[in-house]
């Protein structure tokens, strides 16, 4: 059984006090996410740090820091791009290896060689990869 599925599943049948924070990165450590869960709610943020093309929204008129890398949701909220700093940390994340999905804290997030989607209760998601960021 890949490595992620167990510890998902471990992390979700754990109470929430022992396991409220977590993260993940694809294979390619390019897509990193960090999954906070609460009582009631929670929210998955991820850094995608390495990108090419157009970001999956234009740049808010606002914005004077890094744009199209950083995608925020909550277990039952629409998607929202952050205006930040990009991290270009790569290190102490767990490995969601290609093929796999998991079920946490209100989200299901698939990683393949495409590109990893994540998409909460309400449907609401992102798609994201080196060539291509899609927001639904």
């Amino acid at each position: 059984m890949p490595r992620l599925f167990v510890f998902f599943a471990i992390v979700f049948c754990a109470s929430t006090s022992l396991a409220d924070v977590w993260t993940f990165e694809t294979p390619s450590e390019n897509i990193q996410c960090v999954v906070g869960e609460g009582a009631g709610d929670s929210d998955l943020s991820c850094t995608i740090i390495e990108r090419n093309g157009a970001p999956a929204l234009p740049r808010p008129a606002d914005c004077r820091s890094d744009w199209g890398h950083d995608f925020f949701m909550t277990n039952t909220g629409a998607v929202r791009m952050l205006c930040q700093p990009v991290s270009l940390n790569r290190d102490g994340f767990d490995r969601a290896d290609y093929g796999i999905t998991g079920r946490f804290g209100g989200f299901v997030c698939h990683s393949t060689k495409k590109g990893l989607e994540c998409k909460n209760e309400v449907g609401h998601g992102f798609f994201l990869s080196r060539a291509k960021q899609r927001i639904f």
